[in-house]
């Protein structure tokens, strides 16, 4: 079975950083993609960034620069590093995983991310 679960979120002040985890269990090691998508209350899911085979990422305009997504495959983790963080980057951030291109995304419970003074 797929287990997604992320941790790591919490409340920051503009200018600071989080770490995002996302512990994978059950998942093929060939998959597709790993990533992280965020929604904000009354809005649409955004991507975030993603990390395909061969370490190949995608980073949203928006957190390009500021956001870094890895995996320690020793670990079975996904991570997204946030550093200079924004407002406008409060949501609640799921982390997701694909076995092949076009599947059905799995998706963890999330957890919220707060930047406020």
């Amino acid at each position: 079975q797929v287990q997604l679960v992320e941790s790591g979120g919490g409340l920051v002040q503009p200018g600071g950083s989080l770490r995002l985890s996302c512990a994978t269990s059950g998942i093929s090691f060939s998959f597709y993609s790993m990533g992280w998508y965020r929604q904000a209350p009354g809005k649409g899911r955004e991507v975030v960034a993603r990390i395909f085979r061969e370490e190949r990422t995608y980073y949203a305009d928006s957190v390009k620069g500021r956001f870094t997504i890895s995996r320690d495959n020793a670990k079975n983790t996904v991570y997204l590093q946030m550093n200079s963080l924004k407002p406008e980057d409060t949501a609640v951030y799921y982390c997701t995983y694909r076995a092949y291109m076009g599947a059905d995304a799995y998706w963890g419970q999330g957890t919220q991310v707060t930047v406020s003074s």
